[in-house]
Protein backbone atom coordinates (compact mmCIF):
# COMPACT_ATOMS: atom_id res chain seq x y z
CA UNK A 1 0.00 0.00 0.00
CA UNK A 2 2.72 2.79 0.59
CA UNK A 3 4.39 2.12 -2.97
CA UNK A 4 1.18 2.21 -4.23
CA UNK A 5 0.18 5.52 -2.77
CA UNK A 6 3.63 7.05 -3.62
CA UNK A 7 3.52 5.49 -6.91
CA UNK A 8 0.16 7.28 -7.50
CA UNK A 9 1.63 10.81 -6.59
CA UNK A 10 4.59 10.91 -7.56
CA UNK A 11 4.33 11.49 -11.61
CA UNK A 12 2.07 14.69 -9.95
CA UNK A 13 4.97 16.13 -7.62
CA UNK A 14 7.67 15.76 -9.93
CA UNK A 15 5.21 17.28 -12.88
CA UNK A 16 4.89 20.34 -10.07
CA UNK A 17 8.44 20.52 -9.49
CA UNK A 18 9.38 21.52 -13.41
CA UNK A 19 6.59 23.94 -13.50
CA UNK A 20 8.48 27.24 -14.57
CA UNK A 21 8.33 29.56 -11.22
CA UNK A 22 5.46 32.24 -12.30
CA UNK A 23 3.18 28.55 -13.63
CA UNK A 24 3.93 26.89 -9.79
CA UNK A 25 3.09 29.95 -7.77
CA UNK A 26 -0.05 29.62 -9.39
CA UNK A 27 -0.32 26.29 -8.41
CA UNK A 28 0.40 27.43 -4.71
CA UNK A 29 -2.50 30.28 -4.99
CA UNK A 30 -4.85 27.36 -6.15
CA UNK A 31 -3.34 24.98 -3.05
CA UNK A 32 -4.36 28.06 -0.40
CA UNK A 33 -8.19 28.70 -1.74
CA UNK A 34 -7.86 24.65 -1.06
CA UNK A 35 -6.92 24.76 2.45
CA UNK A 36 -7.46 27.58 4.12
CA UNK A 37 -11.40 28.10 2.25
CA UNK A 38 -12.17 25.08 1.46
CA UNK A 39 -10.85 22.52 3.70
CA UNK A 40 -10.04 24.71 6.18
CA UNK A 41 -6.61 22.62 7.16
CA UNK A 42 -6.30 23.27 11.47
CA UNK A 43 -7.99 26.58 11.33
CA UNK A 44 -8.94 26.35 14.71
CA UNK A 45 -5.52 25.17 15.91
CA UNK A 46 -3.97 28.33 14.01
CA UNK A 47 -6.36 30.40 15.57
CA UNK A 48 -6.28 29.43 18.75
CA UNK A 49 -2.43 29.89 18.48
CA UNK A 50 -2.13 33.02 17.44
CA UNK A 51 -4.90 34.37 20.08
CA UNK A 52 -2.88 32.86 23.34
CA UNK A 53 0.12 34.25 22.03
CA UNK A 54 -1.20 37.58 20.90
CA UNK A 55 -3.77 38.03 23.75
CA UNK A 56 -3.66 42.20 22.56
CA UNK A 57 -4.10 41.68 18.88
CA UNK A 58 -7.74 42.84 17.67
CA UNK A 59 -10.04 39.78 16.03
CA UNK A 60 -9.28 41.48 12.59
CA UNK A 61 -5.64 41.16 13.02
CA UNK A 62 -5.19 37.73 13.96
CA UNK A 63 -7.83 37.37 10.79
CA UNK A 64 -4.82 38.76 8.63
CA UNK A 65 -1.96 37.10 9.96
CA UNK A 66 -4.00 33.87 9.61
CA UNK A 67 -4.57 34.53 6.21
CA UNK A 68 -0.85 35.53 5.15
CA UNK A 69 0.35 32.49 7.26
CA UNK A 70 -1.59 29.74 5.36
CA UNK A 71 -0.44 31.44 2.18
CA UNK A 72 3.08 31.35 3.26
CA UNK A 73 2.40 27.61 4.15
CA UNK A 74 1.49 26.18 0.76
CA UNK A 75 4.34 28.58 -1.11
CA UNK A 76 6.74 26.77 1.75
CA UNK A 77 5.13 23.22 1.10
CA UNK A 78 5.27 23.39 -2.60
CA UNK A 79 8.87 25.14 -2.77
CA UNK A 80 10.05 21.60 -0.49
CA UNK A 81 8.20 20.13 -3.50
CA UNK A 82 9.98 22.41 -6.07
CA UNK A 83 13.42 21.46 -4.74
CA UNK A 84 12.91 17.50 -6.32
CA UNK A 85 14.17 19.79 -9.47
CA UNK A 86 15.85 22.60 -8.69
CA UNK A 87 19.39 23.45 -9.88
CA UNK A 88 22.09 24.60 -7.19
CA UNK A 89 22.12 27.94 -9.14
CA UNK A 90 19.00 28.64 -9.07
CA UNK A 91 18.43 27.68 -5.18
CA UNK A 92 21.49 29.80 -4.23
CA UNK A 93 20.01 32.79 -6.29
CA UNK A 94 16.69 32.44 -4.04
CA UNK A 95 18.09 31.21 -0.73
CA UNK A 96 21.00 33.97 -0.13
CA UNK A 97 23.20 33.28 2.99
CA UNK A 98 24.56 36.46 4.11
CA UNK A 99 27.72 35.61 6.08
CA UNK A 100 29.02 32.00 5.53
CA UNK A 101 32.29 33.91 6.44
CA UNK A 102 30.81 32.76 9.71
CA UNK A 103 30.61 29.52 8.67
CA UNK A 104 34.51 29.46 7.48
CA UNK A 105 35.69 30.87 10.78
CA UNK A 106 33.96 28.31 12.80
CA UNK A 107 35.85 25.73 10.69
CA UNK A 108 39.42 26.78 10.96
CA UNK A 109 38.63 26.64 14.93
CA UNK A 110 38.20 22.80 13.68
CA UNK A 111 34.90 22.31 15.93
CA UNK A 112 31.57 20.83 14.76
CA UNK A 113 28.63 22.83 14.36
CA UNK A 114 24.97 22.92 15.88
CA UNK A 115 22.62 25.00 13.66
CA UNK A 116 19.67 25.49 15.36
CA UNK A 117 16.34 26.39 13.61
CA UNK A 118 13.05 26.82 14.00
CA UNK A 119 9.93 26.38 12.06
CA UNK A 120 10.22 30.05 10.45
CA UNK A 121 9.93 31.37 7.16
CA UNK A 122 11.94 28.30 4.93
CA UNK A 123 14.18 25.85 6.61
CA UNK A 124 13.77 23.25 3.42
CA UNK A 125 15.91 25.33 1.39
CA UNK A 126 19.03 25.82 3.75
CA UNK A 127 20.22 23.05 2.09
CA UNK A 128 21.60 25.71 -0.09
CA UNK A 129 24.44 25.84 2.79
CA UNK A 130 26.47 23.23 0.90
CA UNK A 131 26.62 25.31 -2.30
CA UNK A 132 28.91 27.59 0.26
CA UNK A 133 32.33 26.22 -0.54
CA UNK A 134 31.88 24.97 3.16
CA UNK A 135 34.49 22.37 3.92
CA UNK A 136 32.45 20.44 6.41
CA UNK A 137 29.49 17.69 5.65
CA UNK A 138 25.92 18.90 6.33
CA UNK A 139 23.65 16.76 8.16
CA UNK A 140 19.72 17.29 9.26
CA UNK A 141 18.07 15.83 12.10
CA UNK A 142 14.97 14.71 11.30
CA UNK A 143 11.66 12.57 12.60
CA UNK A 144 11.31 9.24 9.91
CA UNK A 145 8.43 9.69 7.40
CA UNK A 146 6.56 6.36 8.71
CA UNK A 147 5.71 5.74 4.46
CA UNK A 148 9.65 4.48 3.29
CA UNK A 149 8.82 5.43 -0.04
CA UNK A 150 8.65 9.15 0.87
CA UNK A 151 11.26 8.90 3.12
CA UNK A 152 13.65 7.70 0.83
CA UNK A 153 12.25 10.64 -1.36
CA UNK A 154 12.82 13.54 1.50
CA UNK A 155 16.21 11.97 1.76
CA UNK A 156 17.02 12.39 -1.62
CA UNK A 157 15.93 15.70 -1.88
CA UNK A 158 17.73 17.05 1.28
CA UNK A 159 20.94 15.16 0.41
CA UNK A 160 21.17 15.96 -2.95
CA UNK A 161 23.75 18.77 -2.44
CA UNK A 162 25.63 16.41 -0.04
CA UNK A 163 23.58 16.70 3.06
CA UNK A 164 22.83 13.84 4.67
CA UNK A 165 19.75 12.84 7.27
CA UNK A 166 20.04 11.40 10.83
CA UNK A 167 16.53 10.04 12.48
CA UNK A 168 16.76 11.52 15.64
CA UNK A 169 16.96 8.46 17.57
CA UNK A 170 20.38 8.44 15.98
CA UNK A 171 22.19 11.60 15.98
CA UNK A 172 23.87 11.43 19.19
CA UNK A 173 25.34 7.85 17.88
CA UNK A 174 26.10 9.46 14.74
CA UNK A 175 28.20 12.21 15.83
CA UNK A 176 30.03 10.48 18.61
CA UNK A 177 30.94 7.92 15.37
CA UNK A 178 31.61 11.60 13.33
CA UNK A 179 33.54 12.95 16.12
CA UNK A 180 35.26 9.75 17.13
CA UNK A 181 36.92 9.47 13.36
CA UNK A 182 37.27 13.30 12.69
CA UNK A 183 34.56 13.76 10.61
CA UNK A 184 33.60 17.60 11.41
CA UNK A 185 29.88 18.16 10.35
CA UNK A 186 27.28 21.03 10.51
CA UNK A 187 24.28 19.34 12.63
CA UNK A 188 20.97 21.34 11.18
CA UNK A 189 18.04 20.65 14.39
CA UNK A 190 14.59 21.86 13.99
CA UNK A 191 14.88 22.71 18.01
CA UNK A 192 11.18 24.39 18.42
CA UNK A 193 9.32 20.95 18.60
CA UNK A 194 7.36 20.26 21.47
CA UNK A 195 8.73 17.51 23.51
CA UNK A 196 6.73 14.02 24.17
CA UNK A 197 4.62 14.45 27.33
CA UNK A 198 6.94 11.13 28.96
CA UNK A 199 10.36 13.30 28.68
CA UNK A 200 8.58 16.79 28.96
CA UNK A 201 12.06 17.72 31.74
CA UNK A 202 12.63 20.90 31.04
CA UNK A 203 10.17 23.89 30.89
CA UNK A 204 10.62 27.40 29.61
CA UNK A 205 9.01 30.66 28.65
CA UNK A 206 8.43 30.63 25.02
CA UNK A 207 5.71 33.67 23.64
CA UNK A 208 5.62 34.10 27.92
CA UNK A 209 3.68 30.76 27.75
CA UNK A 210 5.40 27.93 30.08
CA UNK A 211 6.07 25.16 27.98
CA UNK A 212 8.26 22.09 27.62
CA UNK A 213 11.05 22.54 25.60
CA UNK A 214 13.68 20.51 23.85
CA UNK A 215 17.12 20.90 25.57
CA UNK A 216 19.25 18.16 23.25
CA UNK A 217 20.98 20.84 21.09
CA UNK A 218 22.77 22.04 24.47
CA UNK A 219 23.15 18.84 25.53
CA UNK A 220 25.17 17.79 22.37
CA UNK A 221 26.83 20.88 21.83
CA UNK A 222 28.44 20.73 25.34
CA UNK A 223 28.49 16.57 25.20
CA UNK A 224 31.25 16.90 22.09
CA UNK A 225 32.79 20.53 22.69
CA UNK A 226 30.56 21.65 19.28
CA UNK A 227 29.82 25.54 18.33
CA UNK A 228 26.57 27.03 18.23
CA UNK A 229 24.60 28.89 15.67
CA UNK A 230 21.57 30.11 15.31
CA UNK A 231 20.03 30.30 11.35
CA UNK A 232 17.55 33.47 11.03
CA UNK A 233 15.82 32.83 8.35
CA UNK A 234 14.02 35.94 6.21
CA UNK A 235 11.56 36.08 3.83
CA UNK A 236 12.22 38.47 1.66
CA UNK A 237 9.90 38.07 -1.05
CA UNK A 238 7.83 35.17 -2.81
CA UNK A 239 10.37 32.46 -2.90
CA UNK A 240 13.47 34.24 -1.45
CA UNK A 241 14.85 33.80 1.41
CA UNK A 242 17.72 35.53 3.23
CA UNK A 243 19.67 33.40 5.88
CA UNK A 244 22.23 35.22 8.59
CA UNK A 245 24.26 32.96 10.74
CA UNK A 246 23.67 34.15 14.82
CA UNK A 247 26.81 32.92 16.69
CA UNK A 248 25.43 31.65 20.55
CA UNK A 249 28.71 30.76 21.53
CA UNK A 250 31.76 28.67 20.44
CA UNK A 251 32.82 27.35 23.61
CA UNK A 252 29.47 25.98 25.29
CA UNK A 253 31.54 24.80 28.26
CA UNK A 254 31.73 27.85 29.22
CA UNK A 255 28.47 28.91 29.37
CA UNK A 256 25.86 28.96 32.16
CA UNK A 257 23.54 26.10 31.93
CA UNK A 258 20.28 26.25 29.75
CA UNK A 259 22.26 29.37 28.51
CA UNK A 260 21.81 28.05 24.66
CA UNK A 261 18.25 26.76 24.67
CA UNK A 262 17.86 30.17 26.34
CA UNK A 263 19.35 32.27 23.25
CA UNK A 264 17.42 30.29 20.76
CA UNK A 265 14.66 30.44 22.08
CA UNK A 266 15.03 34.62 22.47
CA UNK A 267 16.53 34.81 18.68
CA UNK A 268 13.09 32.81 17.82
CA UNK A 269 10.97 35.32 19.39
CA UNK A 270 12.28 37.99 18.05
CA UNK A 271 11.45 36.17 14.34
CA UNK A 272 7.96 35.66 15.54
CA UNK A 273 7.53 38.75 17.35
CA UNK A 274 8.06 40.95 13.67
CA UNK A 275 6.39 38.54 10.85
CA UNK A 276 4.42 36.36 12.62
CA UNK A 277 2.56 35.11 9.70
CA UNK A 278 5.86 33.00 8.89
CA UNK A 279 6.04 31.01 12.10
CA UNK A 280 4.72 27.13 11.52
CA UNK A 281 1.09 27.61 13.44
CA UNK A 282 -0.41 24.53 12.64
CA UNK A 283 1.73 22.57 15.26
CA UNK A 284 0.76 22.73 18.55
CA UNK A 285 3.61 24.28 19.93
CA UNK A 286 1.38 24.79 23.34
CA UNK A 287 -0.60 21.74 24.15
CA UNK A 288 1.38 20.94 27.37
CA UNK A 289 0.86 24.16 28.68
CA UNK A 290 -1.72 23.28 31.53
CA UNK A 291 0.13 20.50 32.54
CA UNK A 292 2.04 20.22 35.70
CA UNK A 293 5.96 20.64 36.11
CA UNK A 294 7.21 16.46 36.84
CA UNK A 295 8.77 16.09 39.81
CA UNK A 296 11.82 16.32 38.60
CA UNK A 297 11.33 19.12 36.20
CA UNK A 298 13.46 21.39 35.53
CA UNK A 299 12.63 25.08 35.35
CA UNK A 300 14.67 27.34 32.52
CA UNK A 301 14.24 31.21 33.68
Amino acid sequence: MQGLVFWLAYPLLWLISILPFRLFYIVSDITYVLVYHIIGYRKKTVTDNLKLVFPEKPDAEIRAIRKKFYAHMCDMFLEMIKSMSISGKELKRRFVFTNPEELHRLEKKHKGIILMCGHYASYEWMIALQLYDVTYKAFGIYKRIRNRYFDKLVKNIRGKFNGELIPTAEATRKIEINEKNGVLGIYAMISDQSPKWNRAKYWADFMDIKVPVFTGSEKMAREFDMAVTYLNVEKTGRGYYEATLINITDKPANEDPYYITKSFIELLEKQINKAPEYYLWTHKRWKHRHEALPKNGVIID
